[in-house]
């Protein structure tokens, strides 16, 4: 077992939405952490059909288990943004009205309208994280490890980016091995049988994304333990993989 300790000022975990509010939940994912370390290691994980570079995910890519542990927890907050977009289909043509009889794009159209200045702008609210300080226990195989020390030290081959937490704005202060990791509070499933009432701080950790096909994006529902410990629950270990 590799146990990580994770620092960064800023993170997020977004799951999928649309609309004016873009929400995080309120600890990093297993999908986010999942990437994080495919990418520390060297190991590709976007396939490239020539088409969806960005959206498809390799098959067959390492599997395995995760416990994620938070030694304080994160603050949210929400900053307002502008979005815009623009059309890029060559067939929703209108007529030109400074031209009649000619067609024009409704891109074109827009650029016009606003003289190259950006249109469609939709105002947004994004929330995010702040002061993340996290346990990342990890159980592979002995390949992906010595692969996964090896990018720690800066010696793996890396083609995707830099190490980021959720969103590329978002980079890391520290990632490092631990030997004697501190009390932690780790994150459970919340199960549908459990007793004792409400937990406190339960939210919505994705552990695979599938961006091709939201339906086949998978999540839980996580809280932390009630009190930090070096021992990690057994029902904390999430077995994340593609």
């Amino acid at each position: 077992m590799l146990c990580l300790y994770l620092q960064a000022p800023f993170g997020v975990s977004r799951t999928f939405t649309a609309g004016s509010f873009r929400p995080t939940a309120e600890f990093v994912s297993y999908s986010a952490i999942y990437g994080l370390l495919l990418n520390v290691a060297g190991i590709e994980m976007r396939h490239d059909d020539g088409e969806s570079v960005m959206t498809l995910i390799k098959p067959n890519l390492p599997k395995f288990r995760l416990a994620l542990g938070a030694l304080s927890f994160p603050l949210q907050h929400s900053i307002y943004q502008q979005l815009h977009n623009y059309r890029v289909g060559e067939n929703d043509k209108i007529d030109d009205p400074a031209k009649p009889g000619m067609k024009i794009t409704l891109k074109e159209e827009g650029q016009r309208r606003c003289k190259g200045s950006k249109y469609n702008v939709t105002p947004a609210r994004r929330a995010f994280l702040s002061d993340i300080r996290a346990y990342i226990a990890l159980e592979a195989d002995g390949k992906f490890e010595c692969h996964l020390l090896a990018g720690l030290k800066g010696e793996s081959s890396r083609t995707y980016g830099l190490p980021f937490l959720g969103d590329n704005s978002f980079l890391l202060d520290k990632l490092a091995k631990v030997e004697q990791p501190e009390p932690a509070y780790w994150y459970v499933p919340v199960l549908p049988d459990t007793a004792g009432g409400l937990r406190e701080r339960v939210t919505r950790l994705t552990l695979t994304i599938d961006r091709a096909d939201m339906s086949r994006t998978t999540s839980a529902l996580f809280a932390p333990t009630e009190q930090p410990t070096t021992e990690i629950p057994a029902q904390a270990w999430v077995t994340v993989g593609y």
